[in-house]
């Protein structure tokens, strides 16, 4: 338990670090395959709005069995009382067991046809039953404003983070909120949620608390590289995942302090309440909250990197620091090379090596000698006469040794 406490320590201090936007490419990779399969839900199997998009009439009514045979029955009745065959059946749970039937834009006839249907089928009273009809007009103007109320959030985060930042962070975190946009609605269309206006005041949520999450992250990433071209210690995407790994901890808990209430919601009191506004709203909160920690963490940033390491002052400190990277490498292969053939030369105490192999000994001796007449020229020519010297006293000693030699073996 203390190491994990010291984590995010050692997370901000730059001892541990996780490489998240060096992985990119990963990144990408995992975002391609999921938006790619929201993109066919969307198309294949659409949207699935509620009657206060589309128009419609709903009727709800006391539920006295909540089993697939009788919701198939309602439909059944439904269908033929003349409701049409886009009929929706529900069953609510919660304070009141409650059975909700949606259909399209019905005529008042139709609609009084399909009330006293099910009032008869079930024994129902019309003041048991409750009747909501919805105009396609009154649906179309919904769909207008939420669209309208979309565009109008994005251009306004656009236009703060240009100002508050740079062009390119407002950028990559535009790319972070269509990822998250795509993302979620592939989801109910793949599930068959139903989107509602709830669902839409859902998804606004979602997309200011991942904005959240990324100015955190772009604050630290702006903070990491002032100053980074002159000093030229790391470049812009080290310096940027070092920022990711000073506020990972921070996200991760945030988002899981959030996730849990909305998954008591989603979870249990869907279960105890049933469908709803309420279960709208968590649904596509969970769905969206993970959705944006990801793409903070794994999409904004990492985009980010890219396009500032594609300016030439920055694809300039890559050089550098990969110079100094280089030649630091260089002097520690030099320096073990250094301290690997000290300790590999053994101490000699009987001193054989002055006896020893007449060759050996010249070599060495002429190696001496070459350095030492290199240094003789450089020095002048008194230094290259002085070497002269030493050169023949030390043929002169070599000789001498060898004709010892050659007279012990005789």
């Amino acid at each position: 338990m203390a190491r994990l406490g010291q984590i995010p320590g050692r997370l901000y201090r730059g001892e541990v670090s996780v490489r998240i936007v060096q992985r990119q490419k990963m990144w990408y990779a995992i975002s391609g395959l999921i938006l790619l399969i929201s993109i066919v839900a969307l198309l294949v199997r659409g949207l699935n709005f509620s009657v206060e998009f589309k128009g419609g009439s709903i009727f709800q009514f006391p539920a006295h069995s909540a089993s697939a045979a009788v919701q198939g029955k309602i439909s059944r009745i439904v269908t033929a009382a003349g409701g049409g065959s886009s009929v929706v059946v529900q069953h609510v749970s919660g304070l009141h067991q409650q059975w909700q039937v949606q259909t399209g834009t019905l005529a008042n006839a139709a609609q009084n046809a399909v009330q006293h249907a099910l009032q008869h089928a079930f024994g129902i009273t019309s003041k048991n039953m409750n009747v909501q009809t919805v105009g396609p007009t009154w649906g179309g103007e919904v769909t207008g404003k939420a669209v309208e109320a979309l565009i109008i959030f994005l251009v306004v985060i656009v236009v703060y983070l240009s100002i508050a930042f740079e062009w390119k962070m407002a950028a990559s975190a535009f790319v972070a909120l269509l990822h998250d946009i795509v993302i979620a609605t592939g989801i109910y269309a793949l599930i068959g949620f139903q989107v509602s206006p709830t669902t839409v005041i859902g998804l606004l949520t979602i997309l200011g608390y991942s904005l959240y999450d990324t100015v955190v992250v772009f604050d630290k990433v702006r903070e990491n590289t002032a100053g980074l071209l002159t000093t030229a210690k790391s470049t812009y995407t080290d310096a940027a995942n070092l920022a990711l790994n000073q506020t990972l901890v921070r996200s991760i808990n945030t988002s899981l302090t959030a996730l849990l209430p909305v998954a008591s919601i989603l979870f249990i009191g869907g279960a105890l309440l049933g469908t709803g506004t309420l279960n709208d709203l968590s649904l596509v909160l969970f769905v969206g909250m993970l959705s944006g920690t990801y793409s903070s963490l794994c999409i904004a940033t990492p985009v980010l990197a890219d396009l500032k390491e594609r300016e030439p002052r920055y694809k300039e400190l890559a050089v550098k620091v990969q110079r100094k990277l280089a030649g630091g490498r260089a002097a520690q292969r030099a320096q073990s090379g250094t301290e690997t053939r000290a300790a590999g030369v053994p101490a000699d105490a009987d001193g054989a090596q002055e006896d020893g192999d007449a060759g050996s000994a010249q070599d060495d001796a002429g190696e001496a000698v070459t350095v030492s007449s290199t240094a003789g020229s450089a020095a002048g020519p008194g230094a290259q006469r002085r070497t002269t010297v030493r050169q023949q006293q030390r043929r002169g000693g070599s000789a001498q040794r060898r004709s010892g030699t050659r007279k012990k073996k005789r």
